[in-house]
């Protein structure tokens, strides 16, 4: 039996993205020992008949915890934001779980590899917004040019969601952790921890990024075990371009040493006379290459 599974979410919208996350994931030979699981947030019965031949489970997913109506208002992909802190309630007959949202692609299977190691003996695999490149990491408001208020990602919402500002004080300024690809054991204590914390940003915040908020509490504050990954193990192209590699033909950090990209994450999206490169396959964008030329591509996942 499989022991190691890559799990994913997406409702009918988002089906074309997860469709291209699982084949680049069965591209590489080495996923024949990995099972594939997709929790489903909306998807179409077709959609489900297709991707039933190419993995090993479907689930359909709840509100793992009970969240005001008002606040989902039939987005069922908000499921998204409870249901994968619960992973091995849905799938239990796995020792080791990665996460990857739908609208991420594999480039290179030696991430994930790192992810199902670098969550042994019960840490979290995961990996910081932080790396060569970024020019801001936080947002402030300046009074009277000295005095500074904190605008950062993790501290708006957790005040937000009416964290103690002790707490919320110690996310401030901590790098942001990006809870789109991660991986955990079943028996890891980062599950308890992670929801315990999540039951609290759901109380008072937005359901949108609350799960993220909940991990960046458990890593920050309750101190959980962690392995840091290289940022290309969850590149954030909205942040931060990558370059091409011609010769190469494959996507690679735009600093040296030009290490290949791992895992491509078009997360917040990636934008173009008013368009999402996530909805629309046909948007291209101007990209840098390892020898100084521009071309034109998009970022999604193309066999």
């Amino acid at each position: 039996m499989k022991k190691k599974v890559i799990v994913s979410l997406a409702d009918a919208k988002y089906f074309p993205l997860l469709d291209e996350l699982i084949n680049s994931v069965k591209k590489f030979k080495e996923s024949e020992k990995i099972a594939i699981c997709v929790l489903d947030a909306g998807l179409t019965q077709d959609q489900k008949d297709l991707l039933s031949k190419k993995v090993d489970e479907i689930k359909k997913a709840d509100w793992d915890i009970e969240v005001p109506e008002f606040k989902v208002k039939g987005k069922e992909w908000l499921k998204s934001q409870v249901s994968r802190a619960f992973l091995p309630k849905y799938f239990p007959n796995y020792s080791k779980y990665l996460w990857i949202d739908c609208d991420a692609w594999v480039n290179d299977w030696e991430c994930v590899e790192l992810y199902f190691k670098a969550c042994d003996n019960g840490k979290l695999g995961i990996t910081q917004t932080l790396g060569p490149g970024y020019k801001i990491m936080s947002k402030v408001n300046w009074l009277f040019g000295k005095l500074a208020i904190i605008k950062s990602q993790n501290f708006k919402h957790a005040v937000k969601s009416k964290i103690p500002y002790d707490k919320a004080r110690k996310l401030a300024f901590a790098p942001h952790i990006n809870i789109g690809v991660f991986s955990l054991e079943k028996n890891s204590p980062g599950w308890e921890s992670w929801q315990n914390n999540l039951r609290q940003t759901l109380k008072a915040g937005n359901i949108f990024g609350s799960e993220g908020l909940a991990i960046n509490m458990s890593v920050y504050i309750d101190d959980l075990a962690t392995e840091f990954l290289p940022l290309n193990c969850n590149w954030i192209a909205s942040n931060l371009l990558p370059k091409y590699d011609e010769i190469n033909s494959t996507f690679v950090e735009p600093y040296l040493p030009n290490y290949k990209i791992g895992i491509m994450h078009l997360a917040a999206g990636i934008w173009k006379d008013g368009k999402d490169m996530r909805i629309n396959k046909s948007i291209e964008i101007e990209i840098e290459t390892l020898s100084d030329k521009k071309v034109i591509k998009s970022l999604r996942y193309n066999n």
